[in-house]
């Protein structure tokens, strides 16, 4: 098979797919401005519809250069240290006062009809062999560009060629200039895949040798890749779910954040800044216990084994975000307050900037820090994402008898024996009011029980789910007892796993993933191989 033409039969399948499957339109290279590193032919008539008022405003005072003068505020914005592409896609950029938006993403309900419109009026291109910047002739093999924004470039290979991902991998470290507008770190592209028809894998910044791709494959059974694909190649996951119109908008509005680490080095503080991209596991999983609760609603739990180096404080905050968010098909909320139990202080402060990122404003997010007073009050409240110590809930049958009829997703940071034991135990008698507290002290009375927790733990294990809340239980190492709180009973009697089971292994090529259905609880395994 001629080389040339092995190369063109990949990347023709994945465009073919985006377009007429994928919900892309075509980009066209030629009239890529390549000075601004965007599209203005797609940027302009997507303003132009969606926001006639304030581009009518603006065309009244600017006249003939009310194009330039937009083009010329977007860039501002999208090349400013504390702005960027990612901050400019979800919150917009100021043009003589006026408030433009360079997309618009999925609202979280369909109350709002005209919302759904704007989303609609997004346009998603593909466009192959761009030409990108005017001091050299270089090529990228795929641009994704929204709204004729870049946000992310491919390099595709294909093994028959004598190529893999691997060679991908090097052109971007060796033969793609860092500093060229579309490669520049938040500026333009956010995330930059490498792709065979076996293998992905993703960087989100461009640093010459010392750029650091991670996989982003599905694993194959115990091992690293991606399994055999009957209907296509291995990878087809990546064009067909991953940058799939709605996922991959998702995926910009709700999921890629910017982390920003603070160090002292020789008494100067050093700010590190990272772009995150999900990798294939933490959305997958996110993504199922998110449908799972919009179908199932409130009152199921779900266990994630989730242990070191697989990602555990993203997931935990994505996961707070969009319950925080959910509505099912009735366009009703599946939780009214989400609490998240931790004891580390890095997650607080992570979740509360990963939130204020997509939100941009405050109030969204509430760390009780205080008493037991400022908890029980943001309970009754409804504050949508609360972060607590699961110390403080002891506390809270001081402050309230019974809350009112309200619905919760508490997401325990450590599901240790601890947790799943009395305190936990506390949470959800609280949380589900004084009922199961009373029926469990009325059979510990009659028993001559001393002390009705753990009657509580064994009475909530009997009746199962309770009906206004949901867990969702991290830990690396689950005990009996936590499975006996959070799992399933299987036939016989036992508790088991049952929503799905997903192992994570950390290998030389780095992570696999397996993943196998059953509903509802979720497991991570991650082991050195």
């Amino acid at each position: 098979m001629p080389k040339q033409y092995s190369e063109y039969a990949f990347e023709s399948a994945i465009e073919n797919y985006l377009l007429t499957v994928g919900g892309y339109i075509k980009g066209v290279p030629d009239i890529f401005d390549r000075e601004r590193c965007l599209d203005p032919t797609v940027l302009l008539p997507f303003i132009q519809e969606t926001q006639a008022k304030e581009w009518a405003y603006l065309k009244t005072i600017q006249k003939d250069k009310a194009e330039e003068t937009l083009l010329e505020d977007l860039c501002r914005a999208l090349d400013s240290e504390h702005e960027g592409c990612l901050k400019v896609l979800r919150h917009g950029f100021k043009c003589f006062g006026k408030l433009f938006r360079a997309a618009y993403f999925a609202p979280a309900s369909g109350l709002n009809p005209d919302t759904r419109k704007l989303y609609a009026a997004n346009r998603l291109t593909v466009t192959r062999q761009l030409r990108y910047s005017e001091k050299h002739g270089n090529s990228i093999d795929m641009v994704l560009s929204l709204n004729g924004i870049p946000v992310a470039t491919a390099e595709l290979k294909n093994p028959l060629t004598g190529q893999t991902w691997r060679n991908a991998v090097h052109q971007y470290k060796h033969d793609r200039d860092p500093k060229d507008l579309i490669f520049q770190f938040k500026r333009r592209a956010l995330a930059h895949f490498a792709v065979d028809p076996d293998e992905v894998y993703m960087t989100t910044r461009l640093s010459g040798d010392n750029t650091h791709f991670l996989p982003l494959n599905k694993g194959n059974g115990s091992g690293a890749g991606n399994p055999e694909n009957p209907g296509g190649y291995k990878t087809a996951y990546l064009w067909e779910e991953l940058w799939q119109r709605d996922s991959f908008m998702d995926i910009l509005a709700r999921f890629i954040h910017l982390q920003i680490e603070e160090k002292q080095l020789g008494g100067k503080k050093i700010k590190k800044e990272s772009l995150i991209f999900p990798r294939y596991h933490q959305l997958d999983a996110v993504r199922k216990m998110v449908a799972n609760a919009r179908d199932k609603g409130v009152g199921n739990n779900y266990l994630v084994q989730h242990s070191a180096e697989s990602g555990k404080s993203n997931s935990i905050a994505w996961l707070a975000h969009h319950m925080a968010s959910l509505y099912n098909d009735r366009d009703e909320r599946v939780f009214d307050s989400v609490i998240v139990i931790t004891d580390r202080v890095v997650l607080d402060q992570q979740l509360q900037n990963i939130i204020f990122q997509f939100e941009h404003k405050q109030g969204v997010v509430q760390k009780i820090d205080e008493d037991s007073t400022q908890l029980a009050n943001a309970l009754a409240s409804g504050v949508p994402i609360i972060i607590t110590t699961l110390q403080k809930f002891p506390f809270i049958t001081e402050k309230i008898g019974n809350l009112p009829a309200r619905k919760y997703a508490v997401i325990i940071d450590e599901a240790h024996s601890s947790q799943s034991g009395e305190s936990a135990t506390e949470l959800k008698g609280v949380l589900a009011g004084t009922a199961i507290k009373e029926e469990a002290k009325a059979k510990a009375d009659e028993r001559g029980l001393p002390d009705y927790e753990e009657e509580i733990l064994r009475t909530i294990a009997r009746r199962g789910r309770q009906p206004n809340i949901s867990f969702f239980a991290f830990t690396a190492t689950p005990k009996y007892k936590t499975l006996e709180v959070f799992g399933q009973p299987g036939s016989d009697g036992k508790p088991r796993h049952s929503i799905f089971t997903v192992c994570i292994r950390l290998s030389k090529r780095g992570l696999s993933w397996m993943c196998s259905e059953t509903i509802p609880l979720l497991r991570f395994c991650i082991s050195k191989t």
